[in-house]
């Protein structure tokens, strides 16, 4: 007989921690080997006893308490396979937990013969998301494909501004208008209006507030200091 698949729980609810213990270990090809109530508890565990599966609550001790227990046990046993066991399914909490390492989210509420196949699955590698947990977290990846392609364009279009260029979107970043740009730069404002009209073509942007909030949203603010 194959090794039973060892699983942790980590609950901080005891009347459902005792259940899903109780679910776990009634089955011959599982046991439980540890179980906790918060999220430095169930790492300590990881940290001292050999597993394969974690069950891990999202908020323990605090709202985001599994999220965090799970980044620290995937950097220092990545072999561990976790699945998030939660009530909470919102499309954030969701792109959360998974992007700590864990392999696979169930909501709590399934029935018991499924979740021992979430269990059974990820123990062998073969983790397999529900549809709408699995929908969410390709729309997210979408997002950040269209993230980093953005991130590559406006890089490289920062890297072709002249120097006058370079220097107005670092006073629009300062939130200056045409009339004071003109002034600070000793030029007339339709030579600023006339940057301002090349500078939005660069960047696809049909004003300078898009042009500013992208700016802001990637964090490249330094690039204008």
């Amino acid at each position: 007989m194959d090794k039973p698949i060892r699983v942790m729980v980590a609950e901080d609810f005891p009347l459902l921690r005792e259940d899903f213990c109780d679910v776990v270990s009634s089955q011959q090809d599982m046991e439980v080997v540890g179980a906790a109530a918060t999220g430095d508890e169930i790492v300590a565990l990881a940290r001292s006893t050999p597993c394969d599966v974690i069950l891990m609550d999202i908020e323990m001790e605090t709202v985001d308490a599994g999220i965090r227990a799970a980044e620290i046990i995937s950097a220092i046993h990545p072999d561990i396979k976790i699945i998030f066991l939660t009530a909470h399914e919102t499309d954030d909490m969701i792109t959360s937990a998974m992007g700590t390492g864990a392999v696979d989210y169930v909501v709590k509420g399934c029935e018991e013969e499924r979740l021992l196949e979430h269990i059974r699955r990820a123990s062998q590698g073969r983790a397999e998301l529900e549809p709408k947990i699995q929908n969410t977290v390709m729309q997210e990846y979408a997002r950040l494909r269209r993230s980093e392609r953005s991130l590559i364009f406006f890089i490289n279009n920062v890297a072709h501004l002249t120097p006058a260029e370079h220097e107005l979107v670092k006073l629009l970043l300062r939130d200056k208008k045409v009339a004071e740009i003109a002034r600070l730069r000793c030029v007339e404002v339709v030579t600023v209006k006339t940057q301002i009209k090349g500078l939005l073509h660069k960047f696809g942007c049909s004003r300078t507030k898009e042009i500013v909030k992208m700016i802001r949203q990637m964090n490249l603010e330094h690039l204008f200091q």
